[in-house]
């Protein structure tokens, strides 16, 4: 989707400014939202594409007055309501106003959650997917302008790429995100000149790699 969060190639937003030595968190409520939101998604209810969707669609204003941790708080409160956690009256008086879904799954304990998040979770898939690309091959991304979830930004869309790896067969976030399946393809790294993505004013010394989807490429004309 066209949304507020991709900003690459955008102009006017200032610079990046780093902080040395920078906290994870720098409030304890960040903390919290962090915690809360690995929390609920611990119930299954929704996976990471739809969480990241969730955050990323919001109306320009709001997504860029927010700050991180804002972002966060927002969408998983938004998801809560959505899959039935929590009720629209609940958050609004800041209790528990009904008793909880049938369904909830029970917490972890909390000495179980550093390991279970050391441990992760993979979205490379066994799959037997026959690759539409291999290494060295040349390559267009789609124009996409749709309103859902996608992960191709707009800056390299319609733009040429030699694929440089063949990472393997990964869940497609765009159908995952609409429970719509996992749709198992290869995910590519895809190598960019810096002139074929920001044109003239680009150094002829620069490129850039992204990780592409199948279904965001299709064969360059010879």
């Amino acid at each position: 989707m066209n949304g507020p969060h991709d900003l690459g190639g955008s102009h006017g937003l200032g610079p990046i400014l780093r902080e040395e030595n920078e906290p994870p968190f720098h409030e304890e409520w960040e903390r919290r939202a962090f915690a809360l939101t690995l929390a609920l998604g611990f119930h299954g209810r929704w996976n990471i594409d739809r969480s990241r969707h969730t955050r990323e669609n919001r109306h320009p204003i709001d997504y860029l007055g927010s700050s991180y941790y804002e972002l966060w708080f927002k969408g998983v409160e938004q998801l809560a309501i959505e899959t039935g956690l929590v009720a629209p009256e609940e958050v609004a008086a800041g209790r528990a106003l009904h008793p909880g879904p049938a369904d909830a799954l029970p917490p972890h304990p909390p000495e179980a959650v550093a390991a279970i998040l050391r441990r992760g979770s993979a979205a490379n898939l066994p799959d037997d997917v026959p690759a539409r690309f291999r290494p060295g091959d040349s390559v267009i991304v789609k124009e996409m302008t749709k309103p859902g979830h996608t992960r191709a930004p707009r800056y390299c869309r319609n733009k040429r790429g030699i694929i440089a790896r063949d990472h393997g067969v990964f869940i497609f976030p765009d159908a995952n995100a609409h429970g719509l399946g996992k749709k198992p393809q290869h995910l590519y790294s895809v190598r960019f000149d810096g002139r074929t993505l920001w044109g003239e004013g680009g150094s002829e010394r620069d490129c850039v790699l992204l990780d592409l989807w199948d279904d965001y490429l299709e064969p360059a004309p010879q």
